[in-house]
């Protein structure tokens, strides 16, 4: 994480990781975020780029199926800090094995989708050579 402090709005932050507004707020109500995001004077969120980035990461494991719920134990352990790194990493592994298995079956699907595309080309490159 870059520890940079530059405040962004919500709908910057919005722009940043293609969340919307109501997303992020969802993750700050749900305690998914490692931090309070401050706010300024006049009540508007100030995201940091530290939030940028960690908001990117959760994005990332709920993309690959992660639970709500292993994703704010992952955010629990990594908030408390030092000291629970094989509860992470355990957390972490068993997540990338449920990614690794189904990234086996859509390359199982694609590899029956190009099968069948292979049969219409060869298909198609027949009745052309039949019409030459």
């Amino acid at each position: 994480m870059s520890g940079s402090r530059a405040a962004l709005t919500i709908a910057e932050a919005a722009e940043l990781t293609g969340l919307t507004a109501d997303t992020l707020r969802y993750y700050e109500r749900d305690g998914l975020m490692l931090r309070s995001v401050p706010r300024a004077t006049s009540g508007h969120r100030q995201y940091a780029e530290d939030d940028i980035d960690w908001i990117r990461l959760i994005t990332k494991l709920r993309s690959t199926g992660m639970p709500i719920r292993d994703v704010r134990r992952y955010t629990d352990l990594v908030r408390a800090g030092h000291g629970n790194e094989q509860e992470r990493l355990d957390l972490l592994c068993a997540h990338r094995q449920v990614v690794l298995a189904r990234l086996a079956e859509v390359q199982d699907h694609l590899g029956a989708i190009d099968y069948k595309i292979g049969l219409y080309e060869a298909r198609l490159s027949a009745v052309q050579e039949l019409s030459a």
